[in-house]
């Protein structure tokens, strides 16, 4: 049977408590492999080949053309396929117990598609400093998982209101990355307070400014998704603003431009959490 190379990037979850699975050892398992930590095996699979990296490179599919996006991190690979006399689970089958465990700990689906029979599905997750994206790829017989986990930067240094005024003084915005949210979600985390204060301190020092707050997305995923997850994420950051800090409803308005407009490349990882921020544009 012809094996595809297929991509699947995890981490920090239970395959076998989200999805219902528990599957033991095999015998047939090839030497020095095990399932990993994070998540157990489709029943009545056993393991042909694995793999494992501190520290490599790896093509993410995240379009149903096999566009693909490249991260680095620590990487693994695993290669299951069908015990002799087990009922063989269908591509799609696979996938979608994959997809069912990573939305149950507020994973992001980022493409499913099917293409010669193979179904293919990539997923993000992303909790505390640690990036773990998945592709699994499911051909009944056989599936694939590569694995790749990868740490990121805690942005620690926080925009003051002197600096924000200075911006859209001399711009007409200012962009502002301490603002904090779960991977496809929309409620500000507690260590985005700093910023939302800085922002506060910059409204009550001009009471004549008046502001668009404009939410930003990298390319990663459906378009109209990101658009929608701006709008609601800039909605957000207004209703803190307006609430817990006081500050005039009539002054800010919500906006969502998605990835629309991207301030450096999204090839890469870096450019990727540049173009992930909000703006304050002044009206």
């Amino acid at each position: 049977m012809k094996k595809r190379s297929i991509v699947l990037l995890f981490g920090g979850l239970l395959l076998g408590l989200a999805a219902g699975i528990f599957a033991a050892s095999h015998p047939d398992d090839a030497e020095g492999c095990q399932d990993p930590a994070q998540f157990t095996r489709m029943p009545g699979y056993h393991i042909y080949h694995c793999e494992e990296k501190q520290f490599d490179r790896y093509e993410v599919p995240v379009g149903s053309d096999f566009k693909t996006q490249a991260h680095e991190g620590r990487y693994r690979q695993i290669v299951y396929w069908i015990n002799e006399g087990a009922t063989q689970a269908s591509g799609l089958q696979i996938i979608r117990n994959y997809s069912n465990a990573a939305m149950a700990v507020a994973g992001k689906k980022i493409v499913e598609f099917e293409d010669g029979g193979v179904h293919y599905v990539t997923l993000k997750i992303a909790k505390g400093s640690l990036e773990t994206w998945l592709h699994v790829a499911g051909h009944g017989g056989e599936y694939f998982v590569h694995i790749l986990e990868k740490q990121l930067m805690k942005q620690d240094v926080v925009a003051d209101a002197a600096s924000l005024a200075g911006s859209i003084r001399e711009t007409g915005k200012a962009a502002v990355y301490g603002i904090y949210f779960d991977t496809g979600k929309w409620d500000i985390k507690p260590e985005s307070e700093p910023a939302l204060r800085e922002i506060a301190k910059l409204l009550k020092a001009d009471p004549a400014l008046k502001l668009f707050v404009v939410g930003h997305t990298d390319n990663v995923g459906a378009f109209d998704f990101n658009v929608k997850l701006a709008n609601y994420r800039a909605d957000a950051v207004v209703k803190a603003l307006t609430g817990a800090h006081a500050i005039a409803a009539a002054r800010l308005q919500p906006f969502g431009a998605g990835p629309t407009a991207p301030v450096q490349s999204n090839q890469n990882e870096e450019g990727r959490a540049k173009n992930r921020r909000v703006e304050l544009v002044a009206q």
